[in-house]
């Protein structure tokens, strides 16, 4: 039995590539190793918890020597790494832990397998570290990266050391660049989340600047699929963007959540923008699909398929929205100026 050790896998898209492999491969066990912050969440595992080729050990990839012993007991042969800081405004206000755990674990764990030999290093990337993207053009995986927020230039440096000891010590490395992922168990601070569970209470939705930005929103199980694809079929030393190769504004992100609660407009307040907001995401994803792999699900049917999951499973979210997120929620939007509603401007 080969066992995939997966850092972050309490995490969202972790813990659902964790439910994916163990549904896919029989013969896999999977070891789930999470710092348990606060977008770690047990729940999140819940399913899982008692399947025999499943475990799960608390730790923190920085922590070289938990790591290395960690590889050892279970007979590790592939790590897989979701654990990072991910939110852009999170990293904003305090970007020292992204800088940590996106930059040094990931030191930490391309040490562990160059140095213990395994067979794969997987780095979960994304596509915020090519930076503003104009008109017209999508990004390659070739493509300079030009990252503009602490997050996503964290992750940046993640993805070029595990290039680097691809180069220069020929650990087996590939990497995914991602989308914006939705669907189960995504922390509430995410907007999709976020802006779904504010309309169930019938709360603002605090939309940045003119909600025109534009996203490619990827359901989380067509982003695990890729994953496994280049775990098994991937070339070392490369990257692969993973996307649904379709963009849509923020404001139809909104539209379709709206629609599919069957919530008003005016629930949407356009508030001041944060620093440094890219406009446009928007990606070639021309390699992944000449490994075998496509997207099911357009970005509005993923974006509804999600407002659907948070619908049927309040007794997931209502306690993080009742917990520290309310601090957290009230830091950053509670000083933001109204600049009006979505009715205003029809």
């Amino acid at each position: 039995m080969r066992t995939i050790l997966v850092t972050g896998g309490a995490g969202f898209i972790g813990a659902n590539f964790v439910h994916y492999m163990l549904r896919k491969y029989p013969e896999y066990r999977i070891v789930v190793y999470d710092k348990l912050t606060y977008a770690g969440n047990l729940d999140n595992l819940r399913a899982v918890w008692d399947n025999p080729r499943f475990a799960f050990v608390k730790g923190d990839i920085c922590d070289r020597q938990q790591v290395e012993a960690v590889v050892r007991e279970y007979g590790v042969k592939i790590i897989v790494n979701f654990a990072a800081e991910t939110h852009v405004d999170r990293s904003i206000i305090e970007p020292d832990a992204f800088i940590q755990t996106n930059v040094y674990g990931t030191y930490v764990l391309l040490e562990v397998v160059k140095d213990l030999g395994l067979e794969r290093f997987h780095q979960v990337g994304t596509d915020e570290v090519y930076g503003d993207i104009p008109p017209g053009y999508r990004s390659r995986e070739d493509d300079p990266l030009r990252p503009r927020s602490p997050y996503s230039a964290a992750k940046a440096s993640a993805d070029l050391l595990a290039l680097a000891y691809y180069t220069t010590y020929g650990v087996p490395v590939t990497i995914t660049r991602g989308s914006n992922n939705v669907g189960p168990y995504q922390h509430l601070e995410k907007v999709v989340p976020l802006f779904t569970t504010n309309a169930l209470e019938d709360k603002p939705l605090p939309v940045y600047g003119d909600g025109r930005q534009m996203r490619d929103y990827m359901w989380v199980e067509d982003h695990c699929e890729a994953i496994d694809l280049v775990l098994h079929r991937g070339t070392p030393g490369e990257v692969y963007n993973v996307g649904t190769g379709q963009e849509i504004e923020n404001l139809a992100m909104v539209e379709v959540i709206l629609e599919t609660l069957g919530k008003p407009r005016s629930l949407v307040h356009f508030v001041e923008d944060r620093p440094g907001h890219d406009r446009r995401y928007a990606m070639d994803i021309s390699k992944i699909r000449a490994l075998g792999w496509t997207p099911r699900y357009t970005p509005r049917e993923a974006i509804a398929k999600a407002v659907r999951w948070y619908v049927d499973n309040p007794w997931w979210w209502r306690p993080i929205k009742e917990g520290e997120f309310r601090q957290y929620y009230e830091r950053v939007y509670g000083h933001r100026k109204v600049l009006g509603t979505l009715r205003d401007t029809s």
